[in-house]
């Protein structure tokens, strides 16, 4: 496999599991050495684990992203470590708790709209400067299909991927005569513990999503993570406020 990001720095958000840790280890294997951040790390150090089986380099940082606090020392964690940062993903996120809009509670809108918007703000906030003082560096937000299209009973999630697609396209304009580019990747049904959470992986409802997607399955985290992994890349060089669907054609259908 070609090493593209040799001697590149990546920072994945919600890295410890899903989406995140299948862009961890895409990272890694294109050659980047990666900083794994999320608020826990999973009791068997899985993304550190495969990375390392994988010939890669990563550390583990602790970091609740709706506390300044906690990303301003991610960043200078990763900075202690490595001495500079190229990509940034963007990816750790909630749901919250599923109810109508008019009973969604104001603790669980709160919170979900802290980690999923104010989360990505702040680590843009942090990210940027650096980026701009090395004069090149690509940040990939994770959004959703939720953040193009509404759902009943997640009015706090659908509006917090919402508004990461326009956080996204303003970045993104602010800096697109500086050597970075900004986007959004927009999963559609992913196999991860948040749908099995969604469905309870329960066979039928389980169904109902598959039954929605053209393509007849869920999507793997895998197929996300190569999508970030190309929006960084020199591929995607004049890609930039774009909000990229990785759905398997639900939006089309």
């Amino acid at each position: 496999m070609e090493k593209i990001f040799d001697g590149k720095v990546a920072l994945i958000t919600g890295g410890s599991f899903g989406i995140g840790r299948a862009a961890a280890v895409a990272f890694a294997k294109k050659g980047a050495s990666v900083v794994v951040a999320d608020l826990i790390e999973d009791g068997e150090q899985a993304t550190l684990k495969e990375i390392t089986a994988a010939g890669g380099n990563a550390i583990f940082v602790q970091c609740d992203v709706s506390k300044a606090a906690d990303v301003t020392a991610m960043i200078d964690r990763t900075f202690n470590t490595y001495g500079r940062l190229d990509f940034a993903f963007n990816n750790a996120g909630i749901e919250g708790i599923s109810a109508a809009t008019q009973e969604c509670t104001r603790e669980n809108w709160e919170k979900v709209l802290a980690v999923n918007l104010t989360g990505v703000w702040l680590c843009m906030k942090h990210e940027l400067p650096h980026m701009l003082r090395q004069g090149k560096g690509a940040i990939v937000n994770c959004a959703s299909v939720a953040g193009l299209i509404g759902f009943p009973n997640l009015p706090a999630y659908v509006a917090s991927k919402h508004a990461v697609i326009g956080l996204t396209k303003t970045a993104a304009l602010e800096n697109a005569q500086s050597g970075i580019r900004i986007n959004t990747v927009c999963p559609g049904v992913i196999r991860t513990a948040m749908i099995d959470r969604i469905t309870g992986k329960d066979k039928a409802v389980e169904q109902r999503f598959t039954d929605m997607e053209p393509m007849g399955r869920f999507g793997e985290p895998e197929e996300v993570a190569e999508a970030v992994v190309w929006l960084c890349s020199d591929a995607a060089s004049f890609i930039t406020g774009h909000a990229l669907t990785v759905d398997g054609g639900w939006l089309a259908s």
